[in-house]
């Protein structure tokens, strides 16, 4: 896929979040890699690049204070080439993109692995 029309995928799981949501969002910047270095999945601590499909660094909001200096933008990258391995299909592709934007996005919320997993569950329930 070109990655003007992953981009697109990209933008459309950004803009399918709920626009209160979205209205949060602040000093983040969402980044497509075509895929993790070894240095991301070291930290991570993942063993092959295509296990890591997306990733949040920052500091998530619930940590972030008042009395903190300036910093840089928190930072979403999401990684084209593993999802794209992982499906040939191009609606699936959507859909695993909008779960991955969604998943990073919780995390720059102040969720934790667990938490997030757990949420996952209940908005797959709704859908």
């Amino acid at each position: 896929m070109l990655k003007e029309d992953f981009e697109k995928l990209v933008k459309k799981a950004i803009l399918s979040l709920p626009k209160h949501i979205r209205e949060k969002m602040e000093n983040v910047a969402i980044v497509i890699k075509k895929r993790p270095s070894q240095y991301e999945l070291k930290k991570t601590k993942m063993k092959k690049e295509t296990s890591l499909l997306g990733l949040y660094q920052g500091v998530p909001k619930t940590t972030w204070g008042k009395y903190m200096r300036p910093r840089l933008p928190d930072k979403i990258t999401i990684f084209q080439e593993p999802i794209e391995n992982s499906t040939n299909s191009e609606e699936k592709m959507a859909e695993i993109v909008r779960n991955i934007v969604w998943h990073e996005i919780a995390h720059y919320f102040g969720f934790n692995e667990k938490e997030v997993r757990e949420l996952a569950v209940k908005r797959k329930k709704r859908i």
